[in-house]
């Protein structure tokens, strides 16, 4: 696909994001990373952005140096975790965004090849090696199995440093953990997240006023 790799913007723990095209970006694999974790993380974003989902639509692959990548529209502007920080957004809008995200993704019709809970724990349990005791992520499937049927769309990774406040409006991105789970398990996992990026980050105050106005927003909301 045309274009050039240029400057880094982002990175994350699977790929890093560069400078493409006018307006485009390429998330490529971290080096030592799998192809088939930013494969799968390509297939996701471009059936949810099919089905009316909040992901940005996949503009092409390419393949640079044995490294895989996606070509996707270029977001401009803070995430929310930064325009939370310099007071920009407020808490309170901050908990509204997060739960009209969440809600969106939540009336998204699961993509026919989205994993289940089980099948998404398992596979970052195995990613994750021997970082955890075998009795433990044997005892975590096992709780799954217990839960409800899976019945919605979850993004799993809805934090606000996922979020991107563009002129346009909020933007979601890095949809690699979509997985079909209970709504309740996406609210658990957003709980816990914004509790740990407010404790791993003092300037933040927002975290658990945040979690709670995300949580009174979405108070009555069917799954």
């Amino acid at each position: 696909m045309q274009g050039s790799l240029g400057e880094k913007i982002g990175q994350g723990v699977f790929a890093d994001v560069h400078a493409w095209a006018p307006g485009q970006v390429v998330k490529l694999s971290r080096p030592g990373i799998p192809q088939w974790v930013v494969r799968h993380e390509a297939q996701m974003t471009r059936a949810v952005f099919a089905a009316g989902g909040p992901a940005p639509e996949v503009l092409g692959e390419v393949t640079l140096d044995g490294r895989f990548g996606i070509v996707l529209p270029r977001f401009d502007g803070p995430t929310l975790t930064q325009a939370t920080r310099t007071g920009a957004i407020t808490r309170e809008q901050a908990g509204e965004i997060l739960a009209t995200l969440c809600r969106a993704v939540h009336k998204t019709r699961p993509p026919p090849d989205a994993l289940s809970l089980r099948e998404a724990m398992d596979a970052r349990l195995r990613f994750g090696g021997s970082v955890l005791p075998e009795r433990i992520t044997t005892g975590v499937l096992a709780l799954i199995e217990h839960l409800a049927p899976d019945d919605v769309l979850c993004h799993s990774d809805l934090h606000p440093g996922n979020v991107i406040m563009t002129a346009q409006g909020p933007r979601l991105i890095d949809w690699l953990g979509a997985a079909r789970a209970p709504a309740a398990y996406e609210i658990a996992q957003c709980h816990v997240l914004i509790a740990e990026l407010a404790r791993n980050m003092p300037t933040i105050r927002s975290g658990p006023r945040s979690i709670r106005f995300c949580r009174r927003s979405m108070r009555g909301w069917p799954a």
